[in-house]
């Protein structure tokens, strides 16, 4: 009798640690162009730790619904192909609905919110960081993609050295930016899909011009209506520009904007010396929580009407006392990979300062989790502070695995960031 329970017990515990490590994810695909379910989508689950590779595979219903099974209890995603273009939720997620819109090479209600330029100066070179802030107010809702998604212009002496993209809500990640043309003219090959909300798409990018004698005119040119152009360089540079209006900035920086900037009308200032802009200027005023985008007024839009209640927008006038331009300076730092996971490291081996599940001060979050989007009072309990940390590591193994399939990230660069990531993130896993 006691063979027989010890062996009914050894069995009901194999079944419940087989159960355990084979779990499934289910949801439905909806379509929210036309408010239907996808009909007939590839749905994949994948492994970003083993290369993005295929765990198992599905095709939605007539209701739009998938189920997979996940083998183990790794980090999956779940990825659905819709008119060419793929989407993708964390398989880990409490829901499995997956959100798809319909595919157009041009779609009406894509528009720059803001183009942001910082400059420095040293050795005879100029260093430029751009940000693009895209919104897609279209509607019904569809991803502007295609092989020319976004086209830039810049200088015909730039030498382009980094390149990222954002999907709305997502991380940044590096993406390929192709020559398109004439000397100066490149596009994206990156979806640019409907604003999640106030999140919109992010282009970032680096390169240096020449800097002969300390000086330099600079000659661009924006391809979609702009809100705005910002250019941003420290005290110690010399600026003008005929179309360029100062805004009063933080102390260290000067700020000159061009506002209803116009597809194909030459963009051009001259600066002269030298200087970098002081880093304490690049992050967020402390206290302030990352702001969103388009909070200002559409194009065509009721000035008069209240900011805020209007898709996309601009700037809008300053408010007095208030940085009309501090909400672009979270995207100034770029090289979001390595500082997620030099950040993720710290916080795993320590304890966040103060009472457990107490908030932290305001001026304590870190410029990283402000940028990453997480709340940094997710990291009060240590649960959550995991949960956080092992969304954001699973992101980014998803991103590089994105770099190496577009041939963004050298074999060296991707198996030593690879290797990073994972360590940080089996040791989270192992901390749950």
């Amino acid at each position: 009798m006691k063979s027989i329970k010890l062996v009914s017990t050894v069995t009901t515990l194999i079944v419940t640690a087989a159960l355990a490590h084979a779990a499934s994810v289910t949801g439905t695909v909806i379509d929210k162009t036309t408010g239907k379910p996808a009909v007939g989508d590839p749905v994949v689950l994948v492994a970003p730790m083993t290369g993005m590779g295929e765990v198992a595979r599905t095709t939605t219903d007539a209701r739009g619904h998938y189920s997979l099974d996940k083998p183990g209890s790794v980090p999956y995603l779940v990825r659905v192909t819709h008119q060419g273009a793929e989407f993708f939720i964390d398989a880990g997620a409490a829901s499995g609905d997956i959100s798809v819109y319909d595919v157009a090479a041009k779609v009406q209600g894509v528009y720059i919110e803001a183009d942001v330029i910082e400059v420095e100066a040293d050795n005879g070179q100029l260093r430029i960081n751009e940000r693009y802030f895209v919104h897609n107010t279209s509607n019904p809702p569809t991803t502007q993609w295609s092989k020319k998604s976004f086209e830039i212009v810049l200088p015909a002496d730039a030498v382009v050295s980094d390149v990222g993209g954002q999907r709305p809500g997502g991380l940044p990640t590096n993406i390929k930016l192709d020559p398109d043309g004439p000397k100066g003219h490149y596009s994206f090959n990156f979806p640019i899909q409907p604003d999640d909300g106030d999140k919109d798409t992010l282009f970032l990018l680096t390169y240096t011009l020449p800097y002969k004698d300390s000086k330099y005119t600079y000659k661009a040119e924006v391809t979609l209506p702009a809100d705005n152009v910002a250019v941003l360089l420290p005290k110690s540079m010399t600026f003008s520009g005929a179309s360029f209006k100062s805004v009063p900035q933080d102390p260290g920086i000067q700020t000159f904007l061009v506002k209803n900037a116009v597809p194909g009308k030459p963009l051009e200032f001259s600066i002269s010396g030298t200087g970098s802009i002081p880093r304490d200027q690049q992050a967020a005023p402390a206290g302030q929580q990352p702001p969103g985008m388009g909070q200002g007024a559409a194009p065509g839009a009721d000035a008069s009407a209240p900011a805020g209640n209007q898709p996309g927008g601009g700037i809008g006038p300053p408010v007095a006392g208030e940085d009309a331009l501090s909400k672009y300076k979270w995207w100034i730092l770029a090289a979001l990979a390595l500082l997620l996971a030099a950040a993720a490291a710290f916080f795993l081996r320590k304890p966040p300062a103060g009472t457990a599940g107490s908030a932290p001060e305001a001026g304590d979050m870190p410029a990283f989790a402000a940028q990453s989007g997480v709340p940094y009072s997710s990291f009060g309990a240590p649960a959550a502070k995991n949960a956080a940390l092992l969304n954001a590591l699973k992101e980014e193994l998803f991103a590089i695995e994105s770099e190496k399939i577009n041939g963004a990230i050298t074999p060296e660069d991707y198996a030593s960031v690879k290797a990073a990531l994972e360590t940080v993130l089996k040791r989270a896993l192992n901390r749950k």
